[in-house]
């Protein structure tokens, strides 16, 4: 089992990475009249979510850590709006909009499930703690 040395070695850190890289490639395909618009929206709030996952890491208090991660999840929250915004104006179809729902319920769950993870741990050193410990019991 791999020890966390920053905030990178975090799964939920990792999936969420990959999720704001979709986003980044997806707003490329947008038309240039919303390049200060939906365009920025989407990549501010998508790297908004990683942003917070780092920054809430390098606090080491957990209610601090948590706090971030609930800033993240509204992040997260925000960045699905967009895209349904996308959705509706035309610029992304269906199956696009149900692959990033589904990716972003991916995150969802791997979030929550870490915060719920934070809650459990309190104090607890994150140099001794696994990768994935929070994966490892389920979220209701």
């Amino acid at each position: 089992m791999s020890m966390l040395k920053t905030f990178e070695d975090l799964d939920v850190y990792k999936k969420c990475r990959e999720f704001r890289q979709e986003i980044s490639s997806l707003v490329k395909s947008l038309p240039q009249t919303e390049n200060h618009k939906l365009q920025s929206q989407l990549l501010r709030s998508s790297r908004a979510v990683t942003s917070a996952i780092a920054e809430g890491f390098g606090r080491f208090h957990h209610l601090e850590n948590i706090q971030f991660c609930r800033q993240s999840r509204g992040s997260l929250m925000e960045t699905l709006e967009h895209l349904i915004i996308a959705h509706d104006e035309g610029y992304i179809t269906e199956n696009t909009l149900d692959d990033f729902r589904n990716k972003h319920a991916e995150c969802m769950k791997i979030l929550n499930a870490y915060i719920s993870y934070l809650k459990k741990t309190k104090n607890r050193a994150f140099e001794s703690a696994p990768a994935t410990p929070y994966l490892q019991e389920p979220v209701y």
